[in-house]
């Protein structure tokens, strides 16, 4: 063979090779309780440190946050120097609560961001159906800065009373998420979504997403529930948070945990923040 066909040839196999990037991500779904809430020794200013320093032990590159109240967002972000955060309040004046999402600024760029309401307006402050509370979902595009891989990340915490809402929710966010993933981004969406897995918002939503602990490649590790109440030492089976990631080859979920690990015999939270690590890659 001679030399020009083999160069031919080798640029030939060159240019139908295409690289490959591989990302290694975690992700943390934490309800801090509202810190406003009269919990006599579980309350904030009694917990907050250990609420902290357990998210920081685990170190999630994104965390998705429900209840927390400005000043528990500012509690957390001091507390995590590698991290920023987006969302807007539900209330829409900067005192209400947020359904925030942490990511390491390290390691990521936010590339687009954005809260909607879940109510028939979604662009203006209100309540959706039967809902007590005015409810919000907050979602953020976000790139590695080694690899430019991008996910989209949404945050929501769905009504506790209202079951219209709930069931109206979950296909709103399903279509906004269709929405705005053009070009089938992998994608993780979590929070605190107030029904079990057996209930139609869960169904609904497994029709286009997976449940991460369904497919994670290790055992599942901790109880079955999430809402512990406080209850120390009592059996926590009301499994009510989630993380779910979308339906793509790319996207494996390597392990996933509820932390139930109690800080000197008390819950940082009367919820179990879950923790997931995950690997996607892409070609280049």
């Amino acid at each position: 063979m001679t030399k020009y066909l083999l160069s031919t040839l080798i640029i030939v196999i060159l240019a139908g090779c295409k690289s490959s990037a591989e990302l290694n991500f975690s992700v943390m779904t934490y309800n801090v309780r509202h810190g406003s809430a009269d919990d006599r020794e579980n309350s904030w200013e009694y917990r907050k440190d250990n609420l902290s320093s357990l998210i920081k032990k685990h170190n999630p590159d994104f965390l998705g946050t429900q209840e927390g109240l400005p000043f528990q967002i500012d509690h957390i972000n001091s507390a995590l120097p590698n991290h920023s955060f987006t969302g807007e309040d539900r209330d829409g004046n900067g005192k209400g609560e947020y359904s925030a999402i942490f990511f390491n600024q390290l390691k990521y760029n936010v590339l687009k961001q954005h809260t909607f309401r879940l109510s028939p307006t979604p662009n203006t402050v209100s309540k959706g159906w039967d809902a007590t509370y005015p409810r919000i979902c907050t979602y953020g595009l976000f790139k590695d800065k080694k690899t430019n891989i991008q996910l989209w990340v949404p945050n929501t915490h769905l009504d506790h009373i209202g079951v219209m809402a709930r069931e109206q929710s979950v296909p709103m966010i399903l279509n906004k998420i269709k929405e705005i993933n053009t070009e089938n981004l992998p994608g993780i969406f979590m929070g605190d979504l107030n029904v079990e897995p057996e209930s139609t918002p869960i169904l609904t939503l497994k029709s286009s997403l997976d449940d991460s602990k369904e497919i994670s490649i290790e055992n599942p590790l901790g109880p079955e529930g999430s809402f512990n109440a406080f209850q120390f030492n009592v059996p926590v089976n009301k499994r009510i948070d989630y993380i779910f990631v979308s339906k793509n080859k790319k996207l494996k979920v390597k392990k996933y945990a509820v932390l139930s690990d109690p800080i000197d015999l008390k819950y940082p939270s009367d919820h179990f923040p879950f923790y997931t690590e995950l690997t996607t890659n892409t070609s280049q």
